[in-house]
């Protein structure tokens, strides 16, 4: 009994890949045939092309995504800027990117002295736009930035970053 559900699992799994198979080959009276007569006939019968969608078919997902789009490449990033090519100055510096120089006061209130990555330094205030965030706040020794998540799990769309001017002040 064994041997037949092996045997019927092989040409159902031949079957739909495409191959040949030994049961295939099996003449009706059980036998096996000849392996070189029976390769011919089994190469003659060519699987059937799939048939092509109706000419006016068209996908329709309802309110679902679509699952053949990458979920990494969701959220601002894709709105922000299609061809990866930052703009240049301030707007271009990522949050992660900066860090705080000094600060010093104003008549408005506090201001801040950045440094980017390219090493040049920006005069920045509260509410000035970043490439992923904006600064929020600035004290006489540190700055509050909201960065915004591109991560497409988390529920939380921005988190705070708090860049220090010191460290050893902040930590005691």
């Amino acid at each position: 009994m064994t041997t037949r559900l092996q045997t019927f699992a092989a040409a159902l799994l031949a079957g739909l890949i495409g191959l040949p198979s030994a049961a295939s080959a099996q003449g009706a009276a059980g036998q096996p045939a000849a392996g070189p007569a029976a390769a011919p006939q089994a190469g003659a019968a060519q699987p059937a092309p799939s048939p092509d969608p109706p000419a006016g078919y068209s996908y329709d997902p309802a309110g679902r995504r679509d699952p053949f789009i990458t979920l990494v490449r969701r959220g601002n990033e894709s709105a922000r800027n299609e061809t990866g090519v930052r703009p240049t100055g301030l707007a271009g510096i990522a949050v992660g990117e900066l860090s705080l120089k000094g600060t010093m006061q104003a008549r408005d209130g506090w201001v801040a002295l950045v440094q980017g990555p390219d090493l040049k330094t920006y005069i920045v205030k509260p509410g000035d736009k970043l490439y992923d965030g904006s600064i929020r706040a600035i004290t006489n020794n540190s700055m509050v930035l909201m960065q915004e998540v591109n991560d497409p799990l988390s529920l939380d769309k921005q988190r705070e970053v708090r860049k220090v001017l010191r460290q050893g002040d902040e930590v005691k």
